[in-house]
C-alpha cells in the first residue's frame, strides 16, 4: 500500500471509490433495454464469451452477420460497442474483459 500525504487524502480516495462502486451498482441494477444490453449483462454475469454466446443462441438472436452468434461476435460487441448500449454498462464489460485478458480467469 502506498503512503499518503495526509489522512484526508486517503479518505478522499476512498470516498471516490465508494462513489464509483455506487454508480456501478446503479448501472447493474437497471433492466436491459434491448438485446445488445442483455448480451452485455450476460457477459458481465458470466465473465465468459462462450457462455454468453450459448445464452444468445438459446434466445435465438442472430448476429449482425445474420448467423448464429459466436464468441467472437460477443467480443466484437464489447470492443466496438453499439449505439443502443448504455456507455456505463459497456465500460463495466470492457473493464471485466480487460482484466480477464491480463490476469487470466477470475476466481
Amino acid at each position: 500500500m502506498k503512503s499518503y500525504n495526509s489522512i484526508e487524502e486517503r479518505i478522499d480516495i476512498l470516498q471516490s471509490r465508494i462513489e464509483a462502486y455506487k454508480a456501478e451498482i446503479e448501472t447493474l441494477e437497471t433492466e436491459p433495454k434491448n438485446n445488445n444490453e442483455r448480451i452485455i449483462f450476460k457477459f458481465i454475469e458470466t465473465g465468459s464469451t462462450g457462455k454468453t454466446k450459448d445464452f444468445v443462441r438459446e434466445l435465438g438472436i442472430k448476429s449482425p452477420r445474420d448467423s448464429l452468434y459466436s464468441s467472437g461476435d460477443v467480443s466484437k460487441l464489447i470492443k466496438d460497442g453499439a449505439s443502443d448500449i448504455t456507455p456505463a454498462l459497456l465500460d463495466i464489460a470492457r473493464a471485466l474483459a480487460s482484466a480477464r485478458n491480463k490476469n487470466g480467469p477470475a476466481c
